[in-house]
């Protein structure tokens, strides 16, 4: 395939923009959709372009600013796929999502090819779970496509003795001075401490109480554990609960999150979210 643009690149510098110029105006949702079989908690629900498009509307019209579209499952023991794969099952959606869904539209991947592809077809950002060190030519993918990126955290392996809180920062110093000299524009880079990757149960729980120490970063703060597997042991009884038990986990955590500095959650539930948010900054104005 030709590496030719497709998509108008000053229209996808607004969509970008747009998002961008949302960040200190409130907490943003960034509406999950997952185009798998296999992910952990709605694989197979929206494989399909119409049940992609869909969901991405459904989370928009409920108040979500950003949505972000998967095609191949991160969760815990996961089978990797190639890029033709990723690629192929985003193309018939991709674009129809960013011309009809109503918001900006950012493609979950690490390779920088789908990276490529995913700009030709008008998405304004990646999110990338390896943080721009797993593909070497991810970094020069969103240089060269004006994309913005989410640099998350991530190990191979985990280790229990590590200082989760220090570990992210020097993650985080690696990767940005990947970007930087990719040319890589700072304002369009978003932070994520990368919950549920490479972490214990015990560090997950320490990356979140942390997350003031990326504040000097100066840089946005994403948060994505919504209804992660981690929360479980915290989540109601759901032979009492009258709502979806890790719903009301997921809620609580991202709060708390919010409370230490994230601006933006990626969720499975817009709607919730949004009503929960708006409570917070009601308060946090006042």
């Amino acid at each position: 395939m030709s590496d030719a643009p497709t998509a108008d690149a000053a229209g996808l510098a607004a969509r970008r923009d747009e998002f961008l110029g949302k960040l200190g105006s409130g907490l943003l949702v960034m509406g999950i959709v997952n185009m798998t079989p296999d992910s952990f908690s709605d694989g197979g629900l929206f494989e399909t372009a119409q049940a992609a498009l869909e969901q991405a509307r459904r989370h928009v019209g409920e108040g979500a600013a950003i949505v972000d579209v998967g095609a191949e499952s991160t969760r815990p023991g996961h089978t990797p796929v190639p890029a033709d794969v990723e690629q192929a099952r985003l193309t018939p959606a991709l674009r129809r999502l960013v011309e009809a869904c109503g918001a900006p539209v950012s493609v979950d991947t690490s390779k920088a090819s789908v990276a490529r592809f995913a700009a030709r077809e008008g998405a304004a950002f990646v999110n990338d779970v390896w943080g721009l060190q797993r593909d070497p030519d991810m970094a020069p993918a969103v240089a060269e496509t004006g994309m913005g990126v989410v640099v998350m955290h991530n190990r191979d392996d985990i280790d229990p003795a590590r200082d989760v809180v220090d570990d992210m920062r020097r993650f985080f110093d690696v990767s940005l001075d990947i970007a930087a000299r990719a040319g890589i524009a700072r304002e369009r880079i978003i932070l994520d401490p990368g919950i549920g990757f490479g972490k214990t149960r015990q560090q997950n729980f320490e990356a979140l109480a942390g997350l003031p120490a990326l504040a000097p970063y100066g840089l946005p703060i994403l948060v994505g554990l919504s209804r992660k597997s981690l929360l479980r042991e915290l989540a109601p009884d759901g032979s009492t609960a009258r709502v979806e038990p890790r719903l009301i986990a997921t809620i609580a955590a991202n709060l708390a999150a919010a409370a230490r500095g994230a601006t933006i959650f990626r969720v499975h539930d817009a709607a919730e979210h949004v009503a929960a948010f708006r409570v917070f900054d009601a308060v946090a104005r006042a």
